[in-house]
């Protein structure tokens, strides 16, 4: 089992930015992809930024040269850095580890507000 807890999310203006951090705590041997998804009001879950093992990174193209994710660091953490952030950035954000299962955090919301 693998418990992650999310931090960091909050109000912004457009432009600004957060980091929301990922915590993960039990079997985290077994990880070997992480990553960050974000679901806005009415609309489907969707990926925002992966990492695998080996240090591979993809992102949405909405966000590219933007957000850039971090991998598992010594105290069991990974980050989602989120700079010039837009209205439409607006969502929940969720952050996701795969072991031998798939496990989610709870949930983060960020706005993108003036």
């Amino acid at each position: 089992q693998v418990q992650l807890v999310e931090s960091g999310g909050g109000l912004v203006q457009p432009g600004g930015s957060l980091r929301l951090s990922c915590a993960a705590s039990g079997s985290i041997f077994s990880i070997y992809y992480m990553g960050w998804y974000r679901q806005a009001p009415g609309k489907q879950r969707e990926l925002v930024a992966r990492i695998n093992s080996g240090g591979t990174t993809n992102y949405a193209d909405s966000v590219k040269g933007r957000f850039t994710i971090s991998s598992m660091n010594a105290k069991n953490t990974f980050y989602l850095q989120m700079n010039s952030l837009k209205p439409e950035d607006t969502a929940v954000y969720y952050c996701y580890a795969d072991g031998t299962r798939g496990y989610w955090g709870q949930g983060a919301q960020v706005t993108v507000s003036s």
